[in-house]
């Protein structure tokens, strides 16, 4: 309701006004809550596939820190929150590009060196290209972007300046304590499920039926996290995502089976000609994974297909978005009237000068990737010229899905996919696929492909934080001042959050290091996705049959998807959400599904409210799903580098009754998430 309002509004804290916004304490808090949030989202989204928005977590905990401060305001809060969100965007776009570096052995661990530069060219470059974009897609297009409405309304609520010697909002205090309950109902969940072994973290089983010509494979994570995540994206989102997850392992496994039987036993190394009652119940295991691991290549032919449609359908509404920006420059450089202080955008002649000053680290770097190849040089050039023309493309794809569908909902990966495909295909024309262009091509296009994600990531974001800053009356350059301190604290601890990762759970394979966490490995599913694509484009193999499938399988949804959007139907079939579902392990979509579920039946529940009453329920189910995310995924961080450090963790394993238990305490999550958006007000 608010969302929908909102911009026909006056901001909240007017353009004559001036108070304090741009402050040492919010420069400091911002950056610190910037490198916290990454971790977190490194985790769940190595784990999922998907990342949600950190603006209204972080807006709670701006609000709630401040308040041990004598004085705050409504935009030193928004500041924070814009710096912290970087955070969690940044880490998206290198956790689905970078570790393909690794799993294809380019790289033996996450080199600091290059990751960091990277993620800070890669970021920065995705807030000066959406610079231009603001006005055009906020003010004039009036777009939704409904997390920087959402963050908004959380801000709004500790009012516009606050001392310390007056009371406050309760309903600040509230949401800042249901965060926190939450994160830590999520962080002693993890705990207890990976460090002590009382809880399982994944219930599965295989079953064999009709004499072994029906395979079944099914299972369930254990992960409050989980369930935070389909909350937050919603069931439209949950439910293609869980449907993915059926497509993939409840029907696609048996079928698989029965048209493969032979070639899935091959491939395991069993004889093909060992009859099936010999197979004992670790073999069916094993021959259900494989069935698995070919059915998700489904799930990469609709990813390839779908990232491409997204650039399809956006290519005139962008192309308006742009020239809109420009005559809005125009008319300002030409003599118009000048700018209020809430619409003062970082000046387009600073936005140029970065990146033209860009350019040069942006060709060192892919000189580095391409070591000793002989013609480096040219190609360096090339690709740099590739990552400025594509990084602006697809930054503003980003900016304006952001409007549209919101940041956790933006299909950054199917912009990935078409910068490596296109790119791969580019680069195969002037290296070809012999000798040392084999091996240095793909690692060229991941470095372009880490660098154009995380400027889109960030694109998205800073579109979205704006747009929270233009409701509550921010000044715009120095939000796009902040976005940029987030992305450099961010950068600087990421790779090391990966590598710590990596060391204690695998991403994308199993670790390494001997004394990893068992059966904990993070599926990192669009790194393996750009690993398999990059690879496969440069002569390393594709099997085209499966990918074929998903070719298929996408177009069907993108004709019902266009079939809802003509009857006006609210439930679409966005092709990347299936695909991603696909992808993943079923027992991943399971909760997300049952997340999505409670959100749905809650605003169900809500429909009769006021404004207000809607708003704050929708603000507290969003703050408890946050921070069932926050607290299990830093746990997760925090147990990787207990682990890390050699502290024996008092792991139990193979305790009995853990599967249940699990799945006991997975029910009062959903109890608790259910229950504490219905109780706004009671406090």
């Amino acid at each position: 309701m608010a969302s929908i309002k909102a911009h026909l509004l006056p901001p909240v804290v007017a353009a004559e006004r001036n108070i304090a916004e741009l402050t040492i304490k919010a420069l400091i808090l911002g950056a610190l809550l910037s490198m916290i949030l990454a971790a977190a989202n490194a985790y769940i989204g190595l784990l999922v596939g998907l990342t949600v928005s950190a603006s209204i977590p972080a807006a709670a905990v701006s609000m709630g820190v401040l308040r041990l401060f004598r004085r705050s305001t409504i935009l030193e809060n928004n500041m924070v929150q814009t710096a912290a969100s970087a955070g969690e965007s940044l880490v998206a776009g290198i956790i689905f590009t970078i570790p393909a570096l690794v799993m294809m052995k380019a790289w033996s661990g996450y080199e600091y060196g290059p990751m960091v530069a990277i993620a800070i060219l890669g970021g920065v470059l995705g807030v000066a290209f959406t610079v231009p974009l603001r006005r055009a897609l906020i003010v004039e297009a009036a777009l939704a972007f409904p997390e920087g409405q959402a963050t908004a309304e959380v801000l709004k609520t500790g009012g516009i300046e606050r001392d310390r010697d007056h009371a406050t909002s309760g309903t600040t205090h509230t949401g800042f304590r249901r965060l926190l309950q939450a994160a830590g109902i999520g962080a002693v969940f993890k705990f207890v499920e990976s460090a002590v072994g009382f809880l399982a973290g994944n219930v599965a089983t295989t079953q064999v039926w009709l004499a072994g010509k029906y395979l079944f494979l099914g299972n369930i994570n254990i992960s409050p996290a989980l369930i935070g995540v389909g909350y937050i994206v919603g069931v439209n989102i949950a439910m293609l995502v869980f449907i993915g997850g059926v497509i993939g392992t409840l029907i696609g496994v048996p079928l698989n089976w029965a048209l493969n039987s032979e070639a899935i036993m091959t491939a395991t190394g069993i004889d093909p000609g060992t009859a099936w009652s010999r197979l004992n119940a670790n073999q069916w295991g094993t021959l259900a994974a494989q069935s698995w691991q070919d059915c998700r290549r489904i799930g990469v032919g609709a990813m390839m297909v779908g990232g491409l449609w997204s650039l399809i359908s956006l290519a005139r509404p962008l192309v308006d978005g742009v020239k809109s920006s420009l005559q809005a420059y125009r008319h300002t450089r030409d003599g118009g009237a000048a700018a209020k202080r809430t619409e003062f955008d970082t000046p387009i002649n600073f936005v140029a000068i970065v990146v033209l000053l860009s350019i040069v680290p942006l060709f060192l770097i892919f000189d580095f990737a391409l070591a000793d190849y002989p013609q480096r040089l040219m190609i360096s050039a090339i690709m740099t010229v590739l990552m400025v023309v594509f990084g602006f493309i697809f930054s503003s794809v980003a900016g304006y899905m952001a409007g549209l569908v919101g940041s956790s909902n933006n299909p950054i990966s199917g912009v990935t996919i078409a910068t490596v495909v296109i790119s791969a295909l580019i680069l195969l024309q002037l290296m070809g696929n012999e000798g040392m262009a084999a091996t240095l091509g793909p690692i060229a296009v991941m470095y372009l492909a880490g660098l154009i994600c995380s400027a889109a990531a960030i694109a998205g974001d800073n579109m979205q934080d704006l747009k929270c800053g233009h409701v509550v009356g921010a000044t715009p350059w120095r939000q796009q001042l902040f976005q940029v301190v987030g992305v450099m604290a961010a950068a600087v601890v990421i790779p090391l959050i990966l590598q710590l990762l990596d060391n204690q759970y695998g991403i994308g394979r199993p670790s390494p290091n001997p004394d990893a966490i068992p059966n904990s490995v993070l599926a990192a599913p669009q790194a393996g996705l750009m690993q398999a694509l990059a690879g496969g484009i440069f002569g390393a193999g594709i099997q085209w049959n499966f990918i074929v499938m998903g070719f298929a399988l996408a177009i069907a949804l993108i004709v019902l998807d266009k079939f809802q959007e003509r009857r006006g139907s609210t439930f679409r079939f966005p092709v990347l959400a299936v695909a991603v579902g696909v992808y993943l392990p079923l027992g991943l979509t399971v909760p997300i599904f049952i997340g999505g579920i409670i959100g749905w039946q809650v605003k169900r529940r809500s429909a009769a409210l006021n404004e207000a009453q809607w708003t704050q329920r929708e603000s507290l189910g969003l703050l408890a799903a946050s921070g069932l995310i926050t607290g299990e995924a830093l746990m997760g961080v925090l147990v990787a580098l207990l682990a890390g450090a050699g502290l024996a963790l008092p792991f139990m394993t193979g305790f009995g009754p853990a599967p249940i238990l699990a799945l006991l305490g997975l029910i009062a999550v959903i109890v608790y998430q259910y229950r504490v958006p219905l109780t706004a007000g009671e406090d």
